[in-house]
């Protein structure tokens, strides 16, 4: 195996990523195994990391936290896992296991936790380490490409779902026609629910894109829908969306915003919550989040739009990301030597 790989590197706020040779990963604990990294994919979260509004990275860093990969080398306590198996690696990268958190199930705030693509290094390169506990098992037979959006839009789309009442909402609402929702919208369709699609207001394609995975009703952020909701989910990060949501959920119903970082939320009256309202954030997610969703997935079947990206290409992809030029999800392939997919 060569000594050095190709990798996307992060030197700090407001610069883009950095083409690098850099030295092969080093297992360092016993549970880590060596990923050759088959795709990742590029999310909102790798913005905000860029864009310093989360503000404590590793540096320098290789971000990207949405990988499939196939195990090179594995540690002593990696249990099951082994040579040639592929898996997916989650946003989340590491806990603690013992913290008050941790004990009560909700490890997803556990406060020693580690970040994949952002405490710890990620899949924006050649090779990668993971912690085997926070591997999830993937299938050989689906295109790596294809699985990539499910390990972080996938997964936190689903845990805002589930936080937000799940299956017993019949109308849902999702502000922000991205790679979540477009996943999302799959997941609610099957379970028998009208799901409302509210995208930028004039993004014309994107409202017909909700309408083709199935939604009732797509229109602007701006429109009220034609019903009113049960429930809402926020992936754009604006944070007064939060509260136009709020207004269009009936009684008792749950406004919640699936990122991890958003603009203001700003001053509303009370009444606009009242009547057992509420409004939630999602943080993160948990290993039984994956476990659940990764088996649901192929019964619906979930299927991605993904535009893709070589390494090198990594750039462009966050900023087509940036400015909404694509539909779905973009994933980045370090094997790949080609132009995106148009």
């Amino acid at each position: 195996m060569a000594d050095h790989m190709r990798a996307m590197v992060f030197h700090g706020p407001g610069q883009a990523l950095v083409p690098e040779r850099v030295p092969m990963p080093l297992r360092q604990a016993p549970d880590q195994v060596l990923l050759k990294v088959e795709a990742c994919g590029i999310c909102r979260t790798d913005l905000h990391i860029l864009d310093g509004e989360l503000d404590q990275p590793r540096l320098p860093l290789i971000p990207g936290h949405q990988i499939v990969g196939t195990v090179v080398e594995a540690g002593p306590d990696c249990g099951t896992l082994k040579v040639g198996d592929r898996v997916g690696v989650p946003w989340l990268g590491r806990t603690d296991g013992c913290c008050r958190h941790c004990q009560k199930g909700r490890e997803n705030l556990c406060e020693a936790a580690e970040f994949t693509g952002y405490t710890l290094d990620g899949g924006f390169a050649e090779y990668t380490l993971a912690h085997a506990p926070f591997c999830f098992p993937l299938p050989a037979d689906v295109e790596p490409a294809d699985i990539a959006p499910l390990l972080c839009a996938g997964l936190i789309g689903f845990r805002a779902w589930r936080l937000a009442g799940g299956r017993d909402n019949q109308r849902l609402g999702i502000y922000g026609f991205g790679a979540a929702a477009h996943i999302l919208t799959q997941l609610a369709v099957w379970h028998g629910q009208s799901v409302y699609a509210f995208t930028r207001p004039g993004d014309e394609t994107g409202q017909a894109f909700a309408r083709q995975l199935g939604a009732v009703w797509a229109g602007g952020s701006d429109q009220s829908p034609p019903e009113i909701l049960d429930a809402a989910l926020i992936f754009a990060p604006v944070g007064e969306l939060m509260i136009t949501a709020l207004d269009q959920v009936n009684r008792g119903g749950t406004v919640v915003s699936g990122g991890i970082h958003m603009s203001d939320i700003p001053a509303f009256p009370y009444h606009k919550l009242w009547q057992e309202r509420s409004l939630k954030s999602v943080a993160n997610l948990t290993r039984a989040d994956g476990r659940d969703f990764l088996a649901l997935a192929p019964r619906i079947p979930i299927r991605t739009e993904v535009t893709t990206y070589p390494l090198e290409q990594a750039n462009r992809a966050l900023d087509d990301l940036r400015h909404g030029r694509f539909s779905g999800a973009a994933v980045v392939l370090p094997g790949a030597d080609t132009a995106p997919a148009p």
